[in-house]
């Protein structure tokens, strides 16, 4: 084979292991995501729970960079502290070194199961949680696939006469290994899929275990610098976690670097295979920086918030005033494209998804604050939708000026969509605040507590409607038919659900649960709240749907 040929092979395998990685966080994020993200939140104010949820986050998106975003944007919320953050990205470290292990195990057989079992699921139901486990399972079996290319296309390098000269050239060089191997992490931005192909190598005898260990240190500084990257141009408080984490793994690996080159260790305890070892290593690594960060991370989270301070140029107080006026004063309604209807339309388009993303925002605080509400908290999240009754107000005005020039049918009919999309937009952005809001003022002043099946339940049907909202905003700018059928399908699934939240209700206040009766009208409202919500954005599919022949005149029967 030819090196083109190996390189071509190698690097499609390599593009299938970075897609399925990918298809298998996307399908837990979308059908999983807003259930992690609120037990992600509950536990991690306990330290030792923070990193074995990390941990565990970490094994079900298949990427602890993902995970080092989310908690990220958590502390930068300020829904957990940064010190919680820190340990749950070290746990998370750790859990993307343990599913490397998982996937070095003979799973040969799983490929033709989870390809078959995934696209039957896909294809045979509507329902977004069955397709996106469907989706989860092909990319299981993809994943395992493109471990078996990785193998099968790096054999004949056992017969090449140039690879042990390089393998010798940096076996003698263990700074220009290390940071190589860190250059290709970051390009990969994947940890997994760097000590995969590592692992794959010395399987294969390519690489020596000394080497392979050499350059799992270098994969573990390439990976700490994925999420920093990823955030430098976020507000500051989302980059302390990140960052803490850059300090951490990154001179660790550093550190470990020089200490194994300088007392050159034995490596029968990492195991007898040369694979093995390389996988040991890397879990030991990380394993080790868990159990330094647990007393070190207090000074790490100090001196990451210095670093972060001096980047930003600016004091606390100037940082939130600056962030606090942005929304206020930029918009994207600029009059000079009132002449030409089709750029101002897309400017209406720009200035209501900034309209999506605050009502995302304040749907997601709501049930936070269900949890835990102080009247700062409040009167924030009130505050907010004054923000967008003003964006309402400007693109109502706005469209009304574009309608005073001359239209092709397409574009009076664009017009008309975007402001009924945003009306919708400010209607829920009302029950927000004027009826749930309500409900969290209500439960703090009385100190009362759901149930724990009541707090699931509404935190399942929360979940369910912060997916649609994200479905209904997407639908916005893509204005795609089969987006706009699954949104109706979960309407009705919706309803369905609420009639049986509320006989489960019912039934627990038949049985005489003290709590139940405490938190009743509560818990109902904020069903019927959060159903009105989950309607308004349904709504929102019917022109796309409509547009395309694809909704019925009416739901009544024929008499």
């Amino acid at each position: 084979m030819s090196g083109s040929v190996f390189f071509l092979h190698m690097a499609g395998a390599v593009a299938l292991l970075l897609w399925a990685t990918r298809m298998v966080r996307t399908g837990v994020e979308r059908a999983y995501g807003n259930v992690l993200r609120q037990r992600l939140r509950r536990t991690l104010g306990n330290p030792v729970l923070a990193a074995l949820t990390g941990l565990a986050l970490s094994i079900a998106l298949q990427s602890s960079t993902a995970v080092t975003l989310l908690v990220g944007s958590f502390a930068g919320l300020g829904i957990v502290t940064g010190l919680s953050g820190i340990l749950a990205v070290r746990g998370a470290e750790v859990g993307s070194a343990l599913v490397v292990k998982i996937l070095t195990f003979d799973l040969t057989l799983l490929v033709p199961l989870c390809l078959l079992a995934g696209t039957f699921i896909f294809m045979a139901t509507e329902r977004r949680q069955w397709r996106q486990f469907g989706r989860i399972l092909v990319g299981v079996g993809l994943l395992i696939l493109s471990l078996e290319m990785m193998g099968e296309a790096s054999e004949p390098l056992r017969q090449s006469t140039i690879v042990p000269l390089i393998v010798g050239y940096l076996s003698s060089d263990p700074i220009t290994a290390f940071l190589l191997a860190a250059v290709v992490t970051y390009l990969f931005h994947s940890s997994i899929a760097a000590v995969l192909l590592l692992t794959t190598f010395a399987a294969r005898g390519i690489v020596s275990p000394e080497l392979g260990i050499i350059m799992v240190l270098g994969v573990n500084l390439g990976s700490s610098f994925i999420a920093p990257m990823l955030t430098r141009s976020s507000p500051p408080a989302y980059r302390v976690v990140p960052l803490g984490n850059l300090l951490m793994r990154g001179l660790g690996s550093v550190v470990l670097l020089i200490a194994f080159v300088i007392f050159d260790p034995t490596l029968e305890r990492l195991g007898s295979d040369p694979a093995d070892r390389i996988i040991n290593a890397h879990i030991a690594f990380n394993v080790i920086i868990l159990i330094a960060g647990i007393p070190l991370s207090r000074l790490v989270l100090k001196v990451t918030e210095a670093i972060v301070a001096l980047q930003s140029g600016g004091s606390k107080e100037e940082e939130e005033e600056e962030t606090a006026l942005l929304p206020h004063e930029a918009s994207a309604l600029n009059d000079n494209a009132l002449d030409h209807p089709q750029q101002a339309l897309a400017n209406v388009t720009r200035e209501a998804v900034r309209m999506c993303e605050t009502i995302e925002y304040m749907l997601c605080r709501i049930l936070e604050l269900y949890e835990k509400a102080d009247r700062k908290s409040i009167q924030e999240l009130a505050a907010l939708d004054d923000t967008v009754d003003r964006r309402h107000a400007a693109i109502k005005l706005y469209l009304a000026r574009i309608t005073m020039h001359e239209m092709t049918d397409e574009e009076a009919r664009r017009c008309q969509e975007l402001l009924g999309f945003c009306v919708k937009l400010e209607q829920v952005g009302d029950i927000i605040v004027r009826n749930m809001l309500a409900h969290v003022e209500k439960k703090m002043e009385r100190g009362v507590e759901f149930t724990d099946e009541g707090w699931r339940e509404l935190s399942n049907f929360h979940a369910s409607v912060l997916a649609n909202a994200r479905l209904a905003f997407n639908l916005l700018v893509t204005q795609d038919a089969q987006t706009a059928r699954e949104l109706v399908m979960e309407k009705d699934r919706l309803r369905d659900v609420e009639k049986e939240t509320s006989r489960r209700h019912f039934e627990r206040l038949r049985q005489g649960t003290e709590q139940s009766v405490e938190t009743s009208s509560l818990h109902l409202d904020t069903i019927r709240d959060l159903k009105q919500i989950n309607s308004l954005l349904a709504a929102l599919a019917y022109p796309v749907l409509e547009e395309r022949g694809l909704l019925s005149g009416s739901r009544l029967k024929a008499v």
